[in-house]
């Protein structure tokens, strides 16, 4: 499993394809709740809308069995009395729950049973005339009467009735309550949205109607889309994976040209080696082409090296051949044993071999000590002791090691003297944030070409070729170095009197002892 998804183009498959599983779960989710709540509303509003063509009929004084509701053709239908009792109902009801109340078969009225014996046309009048006179005698036993009805309001024992709306007679109620429930008509079953209406009636009371609209369609629509999302979202996320696979596997081509042109630059160990670079501006190729750079640093730093260490055994082989021979005579002809000769080979490899570990010890990156130094104490004491050497310095302190600093400013001060006809002169001095130490002479000067190239290991100018005078080439190498990571830069340019000025500039250290 880890192998599985061990590379980038995998693990990019994987989250691309979860990140758009899980928004089309959250979309799907929320376009069916979306739809089912709109179709639920839907029948709902349909259910109102017989419930309020019922109410109407019923408050117009329209009998029971003239209901123009009961015939099922828009749902099932319950009139429930202010008892309770199931009045009127849909026509071929065989079972109903939802509504609160089960019964499927209106209860017979005796006003009913009176129509049967009754003439027709005088029917209206006498239930009139029955309905008034049941009305006084129910307000004559009263069962409390009106008293505690008026009394309810006083805080008595109407609580049943104080949330409900009080209505005129033939008024229906404004608020529509719903309900789900499912309900049979001739033999078929089927869940229906209830929506239940009050009417206040002139001759049989308050009045509740229940009214269904199916819910067949509802449901019938959220399976058919829940059908839908479950075929078409793993075709969908099939499709989103095999699209990142093959987009991520395009885009990671160069990556693998470029892994696998380092491994053959790994094992030929030939640096001159480029990896491909991409034609496109993304961040690839800037990959290859920042590679490709180190390539080239490498390149360079180890050609500088293999350069060095030649050049460190062809300056050390010439004192130590020349340090033998004289030893060898000694050896066979004592008397002819120059030891002037021998001392002054062995000094300069004593010499050699410290500008050598001091040039290791820079390249590995030895931080300098961050101690204070006053640059013109230091110019100070290094001109101490040497002929023709002018100190013009005003007291700067920098920060880092004396011992490197007092090293760069000798060999700057060992360089003037070579050169020079007759004066050095050092100046010390601040400019803004920059401590300015300058060695110039009043020699033949540095010509501009040459001016990067006097910097470079072990190299000498054509004035300065012997190794008697000249040295082995490093005392430039190691004062730049010594300036470069002391945080300041070393150049060289023309001196007023015509000679060469080498200027070395370095942070101050401010009031607080840090570098400003």
């Amino acid at each position: 499993m880890r192998r599985l998804f061990g590379s980038v183009r995998a693990r990019a498959t994987v989250a691309a394809t979860l990140v758009v599983a899980v928004a089309l779960l959250a979309a799907g989710t929320a376009v069916l709740l979306s739809l089912r709540s709109n179709l639920i509303g839907e029948a709902g509003t349909r259910a109102e809308r017989s419930a309020r063509a019922v109410a109407s009929e019923l408050a117009a004084g329209t009998p029971y069995k003239d209901l123009s509701g009961l015939d099922g053709d828009d749902g099932p239908v319950q009139v429930v009395d202010d008892d309770g009792r199931l009045v009127a109902a849909t026509e071929d009801l065989e079972r109903i729950s939802g509504t609160g109340n089960a019964d499927v078969t209106p209860a017979p009225s005796a006003t009913e049973r009176n129509d049967d014996r009754e003439d027709r046309e005088d029917r209206e009048d006498r239930e009139d005339r029955e309905d008034r006179e049941d009305r006084e005698d129910r307000e004559d036993r009263g069962d409390g009467g009106s008293d505690d009805s008026d009394s309810s309001d006083e805080g008595g024992d109407g609580d049943d009735d104080d949330h409900r709306e009080r209505l005129e007679p033939g008024e229906i109620a404004p608020e529509t309550d719903f309900t789900n429930g499912s309900a049979t008509l001739d033999g078929d079953t089927a869940d229906y949205r209830f929506a239940e209406v009050e009417v206040e009636t002139k001759d049989r009371g308050r009045l509740t109607v229940y009214a269904g609209a199916a819910l067949s369609a509802e449901r019938s629509a959220v399976n058919t889309a829940l059908t839908g999302m479950l075929i078409g979202f793993p075709v969908l996320l099939a499709v989103v994976a095999g699209v990142t696979w093959l987009v991520t596997g395009r885009a990671l081509r160069p990556v693998e040209g470029i892994r696998r042109e380092m491994a053959a630059i790994t094992a030929s160990e030939d640096l001159a080696r480029r990896v491909p670079e991409p034609a496109t501006h993304d961040e690839i190729a800037r990959l290859a082409r920042t590679t490709n750079e180190t390539l080239a640093a490498l390149e360079a730093s180890v050609e500088r090296q293999r350069r060095f260490v030649a050049d460190a055994s062809h300056e050390l082989r010439s004192p130590i051949a020349s340090l033998r021979t004289q030893l060898e005579v000694a050896a066979a002809h004592p008397g002819l044993l120059d030891l002037d000769g021998a001392v002054h080979d062995t000094v300069r490899l004593q010499q050699l071999a410290a500008d050598l570990l001091l040039l290791a010890r820079l390249d590995a990156g030895e931080k300098p000590a961050g101690t204070p130094v006053d640059l013109a104490a230091l110019a100070r004491e290094e001109s101490a002791g040497r002929t023709g050497v002018v100190v013009d310095a005003e007291p700067v302190e920098v920060a880092g090691s004396r011992g490197q600093l007092g090293r760069l400013l000798a060999n700057l001060l060992d360089n003037a003297q070579r050169h020079a006809r007759e004066t050095v002169t050092v100046t010390v001095r601040r400019e803004g944030g920059w401590a300015v130490l300058g060695v110039a002479d009043d020699g033949e000067g540095v010509p501009e070409a040459d001016r990067e190239r006097i910097f470079e290991r072990f190299v000498r100018l054509d004035a300065a070729r012997s190794r008697d005078d000249g040295g082995a080439g490093l005392g430039l190498a190691i004062a730049r170095d010594v300036a470069v990571r002391h945080g300041g830069t070393l150049t060289v340019g023309d001196a007023p009197a015509g000679g060469a000025l080498f200027e070395l500039r370095l942070p101050v250290v401010g009031d607080d002892g840090r570098d400003t």
